[in-house]
């Protein structure tokens, strides 16, 4: 079966759509991160790493809109080779997401997983309840939300017999 030049060029965009649906952090924002330590090594030492770039991840637990800027609360989850956040039950802490634009709490939902590319600023003191917590600041170059777990899986199986998959 031979393609017309405008069905290949049909199939062509669909190909980029889906990967563009798919991929991570563009690989423009990747070629700026120049922090590689560990998330506890940032926090505890964070003026050691002012103004480094890094790349984080994690769950949003809070959206906050000021006047001058937005703020997501992050719970830091380690990233897998795609720089997606995995679902674990183990972080190293906690860290803000101080964007300087409007971001939509509809978009950027709590519960969301989110990696972001961006130049850590700093750090800020804030409780979580009444106990003294160092976050560190992230001015966002660059986020990308992630669809939601049960979005990836397929909603279809194929079966032979009693119990079996495939």
């Amino acid at each position: 079966m031979r393609l017309s030049a405008f069905q290949g060029m049909r199939w062509l965009v669909l190909i980029a759509a889906l990967y563009g649906c798919a991929a991570g952090i563009s690989s423009q924002a990747r070629s700026q991160v120049t922090f590689f330590g560990s998330f506890s090594e940032l926090q505890q030492h964070p003026e050691r790493y002012s103004g480094k770039t890094v790349i984080l991840g994690g769950k949003i637990i809070q959206v906050l809109v000021q006047d001058d800027a937005s703020e997501l609360t992050v719970l830091q989850l380690p990233l897998n080779r795609a720089d997606r956040p995995l679902d674990a039950d183990q972080s190293e802490g906690r860290f803000l997401v101080r964007a300087s634009q409007f971001l939509d709490p509809a978009l950027y939902p709590e519960g969301a997983r989110i990696t972001v590319v961006g130049k850590l600023t700093g750090s800020r003191e804030q409780p979580i309840g009444s106990m003294p917590y160092r976050y560190p600041v992230v001015a966002p170059l660059e986020i990308k939300q992630w669809p939601r777990a049960q979005d990836r899986t397929p909603r279809f199986h194929f079966g032979i017999g009693v119990g079996t998959r495939f």
